[in-house]
């Protein structure tokens, strides 16, 4: 083999080693769009929808579109329009009519869980719902362990001026409340944001903070917050680009019968702006 590229070869295998355990430790859901703010009179942001190990790198699967809603700045919900799932990722357009500040979310709630049958561990199938729990799990099954996850994915879209309508939360699960309005985002300026659970401030909860561009560097640069007793957490944005920004939360206050948990995840994506 030419030496050149024995070397180079040799190089990219050292570094794809040193990478494994930060780029491939998790695979994130995301959704990125292809503007955040806008402007005009008859305007369109494109969507990419994917979970993959490199933030905002399609190279694991898609996330299905039929839970994805979309919100305008007075509240009504927008047609998701052009729909398309591919190998690695989905794809769709949302029309963005009215000016302000539109939300696309994507927000599903799973059931889970485990059981013990003939001295061996079974999981429950993918989907099962609360009213097919009961059959789902056979008879003679023991060490029952059911749980229920609440997920949100959003991200948020601004044209022309701002406002705050969609921002509001809905009392459902774990929500991000913008302090700092979320397409307002300066490197070098802190932002603050209040997370709340049901409604109420989400005291004490981890947020995890990774900017985009993974896939090209062997630091992550993920930064691990806590909020404080209001459920706030200010976030410094070191440079500007695309930030991943998840929260997770479990209680007890579940909505299946029989599940003893309810595991609470928030997934957003933001754009911070150069100075």
């Amino acid at each position: 083999m030419n030496k050149p590229i024995a070397r180079t070869l040799s190089a990219i295998a050292l570094v794809a080693a040193l990478a494994t355990p930060a780029t491939l430790s998790a695979h994130r859901q995301w959704m990125m769009p292809s503007s955040t703010v806008v402007s005009g009179d008859d305007v369109w942001v494109t969507v990419d929808a994917a979970v993959s190990n490199d933030l905002f790198y399609f190279e694991h699967q898609p996330l299905r579109l039929e839970p994805i809603k979309a919100w305008a700045p007075d509240g009504s919900e927008v047609k998701i329009e052009n729909g398309s799932t591919s190998r690695y990722r989905s794809t769709f357009d949302v029309h963005l009519h009215q000016k302000g500040t539109y939300k696309i979310v994507d927000a599903r709630t799973m059931i889970g869980g485990t059981y013990m049958l003939a001295g061996k561990q079974e999981r429950l199938p993918r989907g099962v719902t609360a009213d097919k729990l009961a059959s789902a799990i056979p008879a003679g099954a023991t060490d029952v362990k059911i749980s229920e996850s609440q997920n949100r994915n959003e991200i948020f879209v601004t044209s022309g001026e701002p406002n705050d309508t969609v921002l509001k939360p809905t009392g459902k699960g774990l929500e991000l409340v913008p302090v700092t309005h979320p397409n307002d985002l300066i490197a070098d300026e802190a932002a603050t944001f209040q997370f709340v659970i049901d409604g109420k401030p989400a005291a004490n909860i981890g947020v995890t903070v990774i900017p985009g561009g993974i896939r090209y560097r062997n630091d992550l640069k993920q930064v691990d917050l806590k909020t404080d007793a209001e459920g706030k957490v200010a976030i410094n944005w070191t440079e500007p680009g695309m930030y991943w920004v998840n929260a997770t939360a479990s209680d007890s206050k579940t909505s299946v019968p029989g599940a003893t948990e309810r595991r609470l995840g928030y997934v957003t994506t933001l754009e911070v702006l150069a100075p």
